[in-house]
């Protein structure tokens, strides 16, 4: 499934943010602010067939994203439960709808004066 383009795209957005980096987590491509995970990156996930990025989302819009548009939205192993949603990358979304998720992803996870800065750009 492997799409270095998508990576690129996802990779290009979360570092334009402030105090943002990138490192591997469990063998995936993962972007902090500060210490704190706000996207994953996903090609195949344990052979689940999708390309993706996992992202938190504020309280009660998880199981809302994922039963308006099951195609392009899922809950994801491992942080589902803590809300988080799966956002497919190869389900025709908008690049504006995937760069709003990890837009909000970053702003739930950044400390209040990092997000000050960003709604200041």
């Amino acid at each position: 499934m492997s799409d270095p383009a998508a990576l690129e795209r996802v990779r290009r957005h979360c570092l334009e943010l402030p105090e943002t980096s990138e490192r591997p987590s469990h063998g995936a491509p993962t972007f902090f602010v500060r210490k704190r995970v706000f996207v994953m990156f996903h090609d195949d996930h344990h052979g689940d067939g999708r390309l993706a990025v996992w992202v938190p989302t504020p309280p009660g819009q998880q199981a809302g994203l994922v039963a308006a548009a099951p195609a392009a939205y899922f809950v994801p192993p491992y942080v589902g439960h803590r809300g988080w949603v799966g956002v497919r990358l190869d389900a025709g979304l908008e690049w504006d709808a995937v760069a709003g998720a990890i837009e909000e992803g970053y702003c739930l996870v950044a400390p209040k004066a990092v997000v000050a800065r960003l709604a200041a750009r």
